[in-house]
């Protein structure tokens, strides 16, 4: 079977870097907790989660080379590039915190996701299209997992509940930057290649607002400032520490195979 390639469009390339990008910091991130879960169960619940997301980055990421017509490969573009050039969403290099942070940033992401697969699984581009109809299936368990933990943590005891309004209330200013229409967006719309935005945050916010309110958490006010800059390479000063962590082994044995 032949397989699919991107179609060739730098503004396309910058988009699948996006996505690509994102999956792979939050998989890196997800993936310091394998050894460290709260119970055997959920440690490799969360390994596997992990290893789905940076799957998904590696199919991403090598999509991205074809776009932009340098051929790079995923591991090019993984461990061979500066934190500036990064183009992941600011929600997934949040710190992973405790348990409850981390679910949480979990959860927001994976309702994100799973919004927007659905809508990538209808792309003009077949590569992308084929690839979105499979994550989604993957990330519907993410989703469930972590919507789960969010209603246990929210409903269970006191400090649950505070530890897990305190991570809402910390990550929720980076969740406006899911929605937001970035350069070269429009014309990725018009074609069809990608959805807006608009179509994405109505399905996230009635599936978190309804989460929310099921587990007893206060949904953080509107007017509440949002962070923004990830898709052009403006990042917190944690991305560069988790690259450093992540692309060691890499670029110190660079060309290496085992």
């Amino acid at each position: 079977m032949t397989e699919l390639t991107a179609t060739r469009d730098a503004d396309f390339a910058n988009y699948l870097l996006r996505l690509g990008d994102s999956h792979l910091v939050i998989g890196h991130r997800l993936s310091a907790w394998c050894g460290h879960g709260p119970m055997l169960e959920e440690d490799i619940a969360m390994t596997n989660i992990a290893l789905d997301c940076i799957g998904h980055a590696s199919v991403l990421l090598r999509l991205a080379g074809q776009a932009d017509g340098t051929n790079r490969s995923e591991d090019d573009l993984a461990y061979f590039r500066e934190a500036i050039d990064f183009r992941n969403i600011l929600l997934a290099e949040q710190r992973n915190g405790d348990f409850a942070q981390t679910m949480a940033r979990q959860f927001l992401f994976s309702a994100w996701a799973a919004a927007l697969y659905d809508e990538l699984s209808k792309s003009t581009d077949p590569a992308l299209a084929a690839a979105a109809e499979k994550f989604s299936k993957e990330v519907a368990y993410h989703l469930r997992h972590c919507r789960e933990w969010m209603l246990r943590l929210g409903d269970g005891t006191e400090e649950s509940r505070r530890r897990l309004q305190d991570a809402i209330d910390d990550l929720w200013p980076y969740t406006g930057e899911l929605f937001q229409l970035w350069p070269g967006d429009a014309a990725l719309i018009e074609r069809k290649l990608i959805p807006h935005p608009e179509r994405l945050q109505p399905v996230w916010s009635t599936l978190v607002t309804n989460t929310l309110s099921a587990a007893k958490i206060t949904i953080p006010r509107a007017d509440v400032h949002m962070f923004s800059g990830g898709p052009i390479g403006k990042h917190t000063e944690q991305l560069g520490y988790l690259l450093a962590e992540m692309q060691i082994v890499a670029r110190s044995y660079p060309g290496s195979s085992w």
